[in-house]
């Protein structure tokens, strides 16, 4: 399996950035779809996940201004980056937990995306 990140960038204070995420190979299902930053000298957390195509978890610093969603068919997730700010700045990893067949299920990560935030 593998995932393919792209739409990372530079970006003015405010502005606005949407990132793809498209996940190719043996799966049989993605349970857990996310995206993770990690920023200059700091580790990489958790930005926003979508939980079996339902439920969905947001870090506090992104609430209101970041958005996660999903094209099932196309094994495909996104996220909407509204209001950015330079805290925003970092590499942006795609992260999915794919289940290859009705038993096993394994993590695999994208290769990152550069996004920085111009104050």
């Amino acid at each position: 399996v593998q995932l393919q990140a792209s739409g990372g960038g530079l970006v003015h204070s405010g502005g606005s950035l949407k990132l793809s995420c498209a996940a190719s190979g043996r799966i049989f299902s993605i349970d857990e779809m996310a995206w993770y930053r990690q920023g200059p000298g700091t580790e990489r957390d958790l930005v926003a996940q979508i939980i079996n195509g339902g439920p969905t978890n947001y870090a506090d610093s992104v609430k209101g201004r970041f958005l996660i969603s999903r094209d099932a068919a196309k094994n495909s997730w996104y996220l909407q980056m509204n209001n950015m700010k330079p805290g925003d700045t970092g590499v942006y990893f795609c992260n999915a937990a794919v289940r290859v067949d009705r038993n096993y299920q394994y993590e695999f990560w994208g290769q990152g995306t550069l996004v920085t935030v111009s104050s």
